[in-house]
Formats: C-alpha cells, structure tokens, sequence
C-alpha cells in the first residue's frame, strides 16, 4: 500500500521556531513530531511512502529518515515549494505512484489507540474515499461534517462559523485510484490554493465518501498549535510513564510487523 504524508507548509501558528525549522521537525515529548505521522500509516499498511516538503527541509527529512530501510519500509521524498493545498500533494503522488490506492496523513496529525493498527487496514482496499471523524469543542477550527440521523453526511464545511455539528474530519484520509482523476478537476479557492474539502465532496457527490468515527478511547491530536504539542507531548508522557510501552516510534513498529 502506498502512503503519502504532507510534511510542508510554513507553519505560521508556531512562529518564532518554525521561521528556522520545519515544524514536522519539532519535539512532541520524545520523538519528532514525523515519527508520530510515519508510525501511523505503517500501522495502516503503508509500505511505500513519500514525505512530502519543501527543498529547504528535505535534507533534514532524509537525514533522519533515510530510505525507509531500518523501518521496514521504502520512503521517498518530493518537493512542493509553495503551500498550494492538499490535494496537490496527491498531484505529486501521481508522479511516484501512478494511479493507484493511496493513504494520506497530514505531518502534524497524531493518533493513538488500542487496536489502531488493524481498526485502520480495514480501510486500505475500500472503493472510494474514508474519512474519520472526532468530536471538538470548537469546530470552527476544522473541516466539519454534518450528519442526519441515520448519519449519513449531509455536508462538508471548512472552519464553519456557524454548524450544528461538532464532528471534525481528522487529517488522515484514505483514496481509491479515483483521486487521481479527481484531483485535476479541482479549482483554485479564494486562498489560491485547491482545498481538500472540495475533493471530498467530489467523493460525495458520487457517493464514494466513507465516514466512520474514530473509536472510542482514541486519541487524537493536531499538534500545528503550541497548544496542541503541549498537550500531545503530556498525554504522551503520561502513557509511556505508566504503561513502559512507545507511542509513535517506527522502529517499534517495524519489529512488530517482522
């Protein structure tokens, strides 16, 4: 399976340090915050996989990462200067990939949960896209969807002001070979860029778009916040502390999987 993790962006939320370092690269407790990401899609089943940042930072990926060997995996690297979207990074993916299958996770997403691994394969051959979905208490923070009472998604908003609903779609995605066709029919927004939501609604509109909720006792953190590394980095001690077992690591991982 093929994996792509979106490793740019400016990171503007966490000025001062990121004007020096690419925030992917930052500490969340023990590890750098990619290790979270990494760890994540290998538990999905991802064994190909590119990062994908800016030429200034790629060197600092590779020298961490390598090739993927000692993970058990292949990873390679692609260049996207500019933050000019998500699905652009599928664009790239394109190029490494072809058409095909592909799991997407944004670089400064975290998750964390008993059974994560094999609740998350189940997706890897689905037809069509699958999100998952947590609950906030602000939902204006995120990409939002709207459910009816037999949830069924109504909608897809993007950091709505105003909705009825507090269900946030996380940065973990997983798209069948139609992403790669779809991604080419997308239009820049308001911001220049082309927007994930767009693409899933895409997906929507052709009722190819999986939801399902995270479990319950999943966590979930987007750590693009010093909030949210503060609080990622303390949920994250206070687990290895009592339970002497790693979250994130991939070298973990790639014995687990041997």
């Amino acid at each position: 399976m093929n994996g792509l993790i979106l490793a740019g962006g400016y990171g503007t939320r966490l000025f001062p340090l990121t004007k020096v370092v690419n925030k992917h690269l930052l500490p969340i407790y023990n590890k750098p915050m990619i290790f979270y990401s990494l760890s994540t899609i290998m538990l999905a089943g991802a064994k190909n996989i590119l990062i994908v940042s800016t030429n200034e930072y790629l060197s600092s990926f590779e020298k961490l990462l390598g090739d993927g060997s000692q993970f058990g995996v292949k990873i390679s690297y692609g260049v996207q200067e500019k933050p000019i979207g998500l699905p652009n990074g599928i664009k790239l993916a394109n190029n490494f990939f072809g058409t095909s299958p592909i799991i997407m996770i944004l670089g400064d997403n975290i998750f964390h949960g008993v059974g994560l691994g094999k609740h998350l394969n189940r997706f890897t051959n689905k037809s069509g896209c699958t999100i998952l979905g947590f609950r906030v208490s602000d939902p204006s923070n995120y990409g939002v969807i709207e459910i009816n009472k037999n949830s069924d998604i109504v909608s897809i908003l993007e950091k709505p002001i105003v909705t009825s609903s507090n269900i946030a779609i996380t940065g973990l995605y997983f798209f069948d070979e139609n992403a790669a066709v779809f991604v080419n029919s997308l239009k820049p927004s308001k911001r220049n860029e082309t927007e994930i939501v767009d693409l899933l609604n895409i997906y929507l509109a052709r009722n190819l778009l999986n939801f399902e909720m995270l479990p319950r006792g999943t966590a979930w953190f987007d750590t693009g916040t010093f909030e949210g590394i503060y609080e990622a980095s303390t949920y994250i001690k206070v687990v290895e502390s009592r339970t002497g077992m790693q979250i994130g690591n991939p070298y973990e991982i790639s014995k687990l999987s041997e």
